[in-house]
């Protein structure tokens, strides 16, 4: 699957806020945008006038940066998301919400995002006692989450435990950091989404 290989430090600066893409390293002095709070590039300073449209697309990308996916399957994601009964903006963060490496990284398991791909990709991570190294996988309520039963595995995720030990666990989540398994409670619902996201703005853009 494409993603994306450049520098993420310079999307955190060009979104001009925090996309936690390097995981705890963003809550030190060394994080970019504390150092450097405007876009990159060489005109980057220059005061310019922003459009709707362009308020409306720099939403979008902020959500596509933030889950690390990219425009064709971010397409995918929005025709289910209008296929579904209830509000498009609120069933698009729900998709988004439910992938496998989001589940990972919600749950205190992996360093960043990045690391829960990586990790699910080489088939650390089973769901209900069966691998899965897809990470765009959907988890369901009543799904179980553990890491392989490896030393190497349990010793990345124990790490990862550890450094994460601060870190707020969603609602629609139940975490046991000793035992390193994760449990789906429940669909995620809006007010579960810790990003400041306008879905409206996403849904005006890509609805026309």
């Amino acid at each position: 699957m494409a993603r994306y290989i450049g520098n993420k430090c310079k999307l955190c600066r060009r979104e001009g806020m925090k996309l936690f893409l390097k995981g705890q390293r963003c809550f030190t002095d060394k994080c970019a945008l504390s150092r450097r709070d405007y876009p990159p590039g060489v005109h980057a300073q220059k005061r310019s006038k922003v459009t709707d449209y362009g308020v409306r697309l720099r939403e979008k990308q902020k959500l596509k940066r933030i889950y690390g996916v990219l425009e064709r399957q971010f397409r995918l994601y929005f025709k289910e998301a209008e296929r579904l009964k209830g509000n498009t903006g609120e069933n698009l963060l729900m998709l988004l919400e439910r992938r496998l490496d989001n589940v990972v990284l919600a749950s205190g398991f992996a360093l960043s995002r990045n690391h829960a791909r990586q990790l699910i990709n080489h088939g650390h991570f089973t769901i209900n006692d069966k691998r899965v190294d897809i990470a765009s996988f959907q988890v369901r309520p009543g799904d179980v989450l553990k890491p392989s039963n490896k030393e190497k595995t349990k010793k990345i995720v124990g790490d990862a435990v550890e450094v994460n030990k601060s870190q707020p666990v969603p609602a629609w989540l139940s975490v046991s950091g000793d035992a390193m398994e994760a449990k789906v409670n429940g669909i995620p619902r809006r007010e579960d989404v810790p990003h400041p996201i306008q879905e409206q703005l996403i849904i005006e853009l890509c609805s026309k």
